[in-house]
């Protein structure tokens, strides 16, 4: 019989798994942040472009990470079993699907320009988004494959990798995008397309490097992910794609609610558009040391139910929430204390319009403040209920907090009320609350 373990070593665990992931979010998050940093100082009808092209790729990598998510539990449970073949069968099919996924979406990127403009989007805008999502877009395969090798090696405790390697292409994301956006070293100036042409150069480098590691890593050989990887394997592709789709639904559920407040947004103006981009970069920070925290606690609460030990189980949930509670009151004090330093740090405030941003942008940091914790509990609470391997019902759950109930207030807060960006905001903290009441409630319903 093993000794239970104390909070304090959960905790520890938690951390040590948690802390690098958390880091490893943030350095993705930061690839994406440089990009707006960058396109802020070379003018303000690119950086809306830029935010809402990356906005709508984004929408669309949640959709198919699913695939990718899916496979961090399902290796943890394995390994917990002690399945070993199962750890590479799950892994090769979340590699599968993720390919599949990324070739038959492509069009949607080729064609966004219509697109756009039919939601109404101003069409120069929507003309320089489009131009960055074709070639954006060519980095979506990569991408997901990466997400997918992310997932592998965190279950396996390598989260160290995933960390440096991220924190790499950081480093190659700013030069090349110092290169191609402003035309320096010699190199044509391409704006948005240059930042786009950074984004798939470190999607691709990525891609290599965590694909040598997983696969030459002597310590890892033993699990031969890529031997025969052209054999299909019908039955772990049907349970990868079970507990994917309800992930990526689910992802799309939150994507979509924050990619209709950039759009909703954008029907108010440029300006607007820009300074709701910068809010939510720095709201998304911070979120990444959730989402890092959360895929911690997905792991061990898989392990936990891979053995059968239902008390650790409870336990390790118990300390994860406290843990992203802790951070999330840190995030308010420091939303509230700095919102004007903070949004300065995307502008040249040189230029005339960046006044108007910086004004408009504090006002919705602040607002992001709001939101803190009920972001906080909502993805630890599917990274839990993901632990446990349910991901159905919390698809329906986060449909309904989100897009029944947070855009409709949005909308009706911003226009029919009169508030604008901030009643579109407000309508975002209802959303996000609904979700991590009920998604805490479906876990320790579940796990009682």
């Amino acid at each position: 019989m093993t000794t239970p373990m104390t909070p304090s070593t959960h905790a520890r665990e938690t951390l040590a798994l948690g802390l690098p992931l958390a880091g490893s979010h943030l350095a993705q998050m930061a690839l994406h942040v440089t990009d707006v940093v960058m396109m802020g100082r070379y003018g303000v009808v690119p950086l809306a472009a830029v935010v809402l092209g990356a906005s709508s790729f984004f929408i669309v990598y949640v959709l198919g990470s699913g695939f990718a998510k899916a496979v961090m539990p399902m290796v943890a449970a394995a390994l917990g079993r002690g399945d070993e073949a199962q750890v590479r069968r799950d892994t090769r099919m979340g590699i599968w699907l993720s390919i599949l996924f990324g070739v038959l979406v492509f069009p949607v990127f080729w064609w966004s320009g219509p697109i756009l403009l039919a939601l109404g989007q101003n069409s120069e805008v929507a003309a320089i988004a489009e131009s960055y999502l074709r070639l954006v877009g060519l980095g979506l395969v990569p991408a997901l494959v990466v997400t997918v090798l992310q997932s592998y090696l965190s279950a396996l405790g390598r989260t160290q990798i995933v960390l440096w390697v991220t924190l790499v292409a950081v480093g190659v994301n700013v030069t090349v995008n110092y290169a191609l956006i402003f035309g320096n070293w010699g190199l044509p100036e391409l704006g948005a397309q240059g930042a786009a042409v950074a984004t798939v150069t470190v999607q691709v480098l990525s891609l290599l490097a965590l694909g040598l590691y997983a696969g030459l890593l002597p310590s890892l050989r033993r699990f031969h992910l890529f031997q025969r990887f052209w054999r299909p394997d019908w039955h772990a592709m049907r349970l990868v794609w079970r507990l994917g789709v309800p992930i990526g639904l689910t992802g799309l559920a939150e994507g979509g609610l924050f990619h209709a407040s950039a759009l909703m947004m954008g029907w108010i103006g440029t300006v607007e558009l820009a300074a709701h981009g910068i809010a939510l970069e720095v709201a998304a920070l911070t979120f990444m040391l959730h989402v890092g925290l959360s895929s911690a606690a997905t792991i061990r609460i898989a392990r936990f139910d891979g053995r059968g030990d239902r008390v650790a189980l409870k336990a390790a949930a118990k300390i994860a929430v406290a843990i992203s509670t802790g951070v999330a009151v840190a995030s308010v004090v420091l939303f509230v204390s700095l919102p004007e330093p903070i949004v300065s740090l995307f502008l040249d405030l040189k230029k005339p319009e960046s006044a108007a941003i910086l004004a408009y942008g504090s006002v919705l940091l602040m607002l992001a403040a709001l939101f803190q914790l009920a972001d906080a509990l909502q993805v630890m609470a599917l990274g839990l209920l993901r632990g446990v391997q349910d991901t159905r019902v919390p698809m329906w759950l986060a449909a309904v907090s989100y897009w029944l109930i947070g855009i409709p207030c949005s909308y009706v807060l911003a226009f029919p009320l009169g508030f604008g960006g901030v009643g579109l905001w407000l309508g975002l903290v209802v959303g996000l609350v609904c979700a991590a009441v009920s998604l805490m409630w479906r876990f320790w319903r579940l796990v009682r």
